[in-house]
């Protein structure tokens, strides 16, 4: 009979090795999950900063030539460099959204559809992204971009709202008037 007792705790030290290993194991892959999420997250990040950079710098290359500096062989005015393309133009009447990116035109659609202003969080969600803080700050920056180049307009902190002749743009209502409760003035509650 001590043998079989000593048997079953044989086999119990080997179970409970084989559990602290394991656990290990799942210490290790957390770390390793924690550590490629941070990477991502700076990732999209570089991305986003590198995409604000590059507009930026298309913008100061559009700007008229009397203000760009002169040189000094030959009188010659001397733009910045251009590191990149304009990927979302400045809205002038007229204009369609159907000339944003994808994600831009996506932004937009949905917030026209709204009909009132949204928070960054709540476009995220209706785009279909995943609920997270990287995502959500990703497409903050966009919509801050929107606004900065006269798509949209922050009603609030941190509440964004596409123009009336955007929205009318996208709702097909080209010719004026409102859209689903979206006033020509900028007093429309921010709701959300």
């Amino acid at each position: 009979m001590g043998s079989l007792l000593e048997e079953l705790a044989r086999r119990e030290a080997v179970a409970r090795q084989r559990i602290e290993e394991i656990r290990e194991q799942i210490a290790a892959l957390e770390s390793r999950l924690e550590d490629e999420h941070d990477r991502l997250s700076r990732l999209a990040i570089t991305r986003e900063t590198v995409e604000e950079i590059l507009g930026e710098a298309a913008e100061l290359a559009a700007e008229p030539s009397e203000t760009a500096p002169i040189s000094a062989v030959g009188a010659v005015p001397v733009r910045p460099s251009v590191l990149g393309v304009v990927t979302v133009p400045p809205w002038q009447a007229g204009m369609s959204a159907a000339m944003l990116p994808r994600v831009y035109r996506d932004a937009v659609e949905i917030m026209a559809d709204a009909g009132r202003a949204m928070r960054a969080g709540q476009i995220a969600v209706a785009m279909g992204l995943p609920d997270e803080a990287a995502k959500r700050e990703g497409l903050r920056s966009k919509l801050k971009r929107l606004v900065g180049r006269g798509w949209a307009r922050e009603e609030g902190p941190g509440l964004f709202m596409v123009i009336e002749p955007v929205a009318r743009e996208v709702s097909g209502q080209g010719d004026g008037g409102s859209r689903d409760g979206i006033a020509a003035s900028s007093a429309s509650s921010p709701g959300g």
